[in-house]
């Protein structure tokens, strides 16, 4: 990262002698989600900051791939210098974003890696695995010799099954201790701890459904894996609908404020925070280093992404897994 930084300097002195002015588009999943949102004050930050021109887009809901692909194109023709991402479809965007490559611009995915990973020119994004991974030893050691008994809900993001939902849902199974069938696709395990899978959409009204939905599957359910905050708190009012409010571990993936004091309030156990602010503004200085001299952002040594970090936020810290506490998470949360 250290050659952004110079590079990010190089694009204020040649913006003083009159150099071309730099353009970037941020393409999110949605402009409601407080992740978005936050994604979007970090690049509109960074790109105020080098001088750069941000174009701004959304889908309407988690899954609108084809407002993704219609706002590719509009950066294509406007002649963008990079584009950021955070794709609906993983896979299926992938032609568009290589379309936009070979109109040289840079593409970087944010916070969801593209299938496969090289299909953009870089991934800035939270260790999504880990993340889960984290949240799962966490329940799994809370639980202790009762987690050999669990009755595990997955609360996934979207039936097209999204890099991010996998490696999410996949790292917490193997942080409780599930073996893994493909790692590669969620719901595909034999372990007679899940009762089942179902998606959210990502949000709050999607949890609740989904919570409801296998409720009636197994009433007994006494571990939550979410993908995200809004879905923990959707199916929170379902279990709060069936009495079981209280004798329930849900746990979590995201970070912000509200997800953060749902912690402090005993709604969520548990959640693994990640930092888009981090994401967006370091992208746009990748950008803006393309730009100037076609520098090529690094990724973290050993891993396939620049990894911007995850922490597991609790205050009921469990043995052998590294956390941080509320307080502290609402010093870092965003939204």
């Amino acid at each position: 990262m250290k050659a952004f930084g110079i590079a990010a300097g190089l694009v204020l002195s040649f913006g003083a002698t009159g150099a071309l002015a730099q353009s970037a588009c941020l393409i999110t999943k949605t402009d409601t989600n407080p992740f978005f949102v936050k994604m979007k004050e970090g690049a509109e930050a960074k790109a105020a900051e080098l001088g750069i021109t941000l174009n701004s887009y959304a889908g309407r809901i988690d899954g609108d791939h084809e407002s993704q692909v219609a706002a590719i194109e509009t950066c294509i023709a406007a002649g963008a210098d990079g584009i950021l991402i955070t794709a609906s479809d993983t896979a299926a965007i992938v032609p568009a974003v290589q379309q936009a490559r070979d109109a040289g611009i840079l593409v970087i995915a944010l916070d969801t890696p593209l299938e496969p990973i090289d299909a953009a020119d870089a991934t800035f994004a939270t260790d999504n695995f880990l993340a889960g991974e984290l949240i799962g030893q966490w329940a799994a050691a809370t639980l202790g010799d009762e987690a050999a008994n669990a009755k595990i809900a997955m609360l996934d993001l979207a039936v097209s099954q999204p890099s991010v939902g996998v490696l999410r849902d996949q790292g917490f199974l193997q942080g409780f201790g599930i073996d893994l069938g493909d790692p590669n696709r969620w719901g595909d395990e034999t372990d007679p701890r899940i009762v089942g899978n179902e998606v959210t959409a990502g949000n709050e009204e999607g949890g609740r459904t989904a919570m409801e939905n296998l409720l009636t599957q197994d009433p007994e359910i006494n571990v939550v894996y979410t993908i995200n905050e809004p879905a923990a708190a959707g199916a929170y009012e379902a279990l709060r609908a069936f009495g079981r409010q209280d004798d329930v571990l849900i746990v979590s993936v995201d970070g912000g404020c509200p997800g953060v004091q749902n912690v402090a309030d005993g709604v969520i156990g548990a959640t693994s925070q990640q930092y888009p602010l981090l994401m967006a503004s370091l992208g746009i200085e990748a950008i803006a280093a393309y730009a100037a001299d076609g520098t090529l952002p690094e990724n973290t040594p050993g891993k396939e992404f620049f990894d911007t970090g995850v922490a597991l936020v609790t205050d009921q810290p469990a043995d052998g897994v590294e956390s941080i506490s509320v307080e502290e998470g609402m010093d870092l949360c965003w939204g």
